[in-house]
């Protein structure tokens, strides 16, 4: 009975953590658009778990899925379950990410490359680690089910999170910054596999 219950956990543990498998696309870019951006004078804030969450941008973004990290441990894992590395224009050509090594952790995102397939100044400002705070059970459920390679299609706010004893998280709003603060936090009312 004990090894069968440890066969069971170990293999749960296998499928929790088995990478899923990437999808690939044919060369040349998928999402010739980048985000849109309206930014926020002023908006009405609202609440979720505890913390204070205020407007700062409409966001609107259609975008390809580079990487995706998933949290539980951290602070913010309680309204950022999931982090998505997002890439458009020559970030989103399949071309583009084969001669790229990109991964996340710790909330950052990292690339490298042996040799540049297109300017540095590119490849940081046509793709970006958006930490995901979805609207509602549904949105979180499809965040978590994305896979690498998936084209989606995205609409919400970039916001700035306050929690009573103090603690604060706000979005970058430019696609263009790199360093502490660059990563854009999401409020997401809408999610899907775009079209």
């Amino acid at each position: 009975m004990k090894l069968a219950a440890v066969l069971a956990a170990v293999l749960a543990l296998v499928w929790f953590f088995w990478p899923e498998r990437a999808i690939r696309h044919p060369p040349g870019i998928l999402v010739a658009e980048a985000p849109i951006q309206t930014n926020i004078q002023g908006g009405k804030p609202w609440e979720k778990n505890g913390c204070t969450i205020t407007p700062l941008a409409e966001f609107d973004l259609r975008a390809r899925v580079l990487s995706k990290k998933r949290y539980w441990l951290d602070r913010e894992s309680h309204l950022a379950p999931v982090d998505l590395l997002l890439g458009w224009a020559s970030m989103s050509d399949q071309k583009v990410l084969d001669q790229l090594s990109l991964s996340q952790g710790s909330r950052w995102y990292e690339w490298e490359a042996s040799e540049m397939p297109i300017p540095q100044t590119q490849i940081e400002s046509q793709c970006a680690n958006m930490h995901m705070v979805p609207a509602n059970s549904e949105i979180e459920a499809r965040l978590k089910r994305a896979r690498i390679g998936d084209m989606i299609h995205l609409k919400g706010y970039l916001i700035f999170v306050q929690a009573p004893d103090g603690w604060r998280w706000k979005s970058s709003l430019s696609r263009a910054d790199t360093r502490v603060g660059s990563c854009e936090l999401v409020w997401v009312d809408e999610f899907e596999e775009a079209k």
